[in-house]
């Protein structure tokens, strides 16, 4: 698995927050975006945009305690 120079993951970074219209994909928030692996990195996740959501620091503190789980496609909250 190749991982991107620190330029392009910050482009790719980016565009994962205008894709997902700068809110967290489970509750909605506009505040303290990151963008999370869905597959970790750990586990041979890419750094593709395929594999990648915009989470506030809380859902993607929550996704990592297993509170909750993103499978598949998901849908952008509105």
């Amino acid at each position: 698995r190749l991982r991107l120079d620190a330029d392009a993951y910050r482009e790719l970074h980016r565009r994962i927050l205008e894709r997902d219209g700068w809110r967290c994909q489970a509750c909605g928030s506009m505040q303290h975006l990151q963008v999370h692996h869905l597959k970790f990195r750990s586990q041979s996740g890419a750094d593709v945009e395929q594999n990648l959501i915009t989470l506030c620091a809380a859902c993607h503190a929550q996704m990592h305690l297993g509170a909750f789980l993103i499978e598949g496609s998901f849908r952008k909250v509105r």
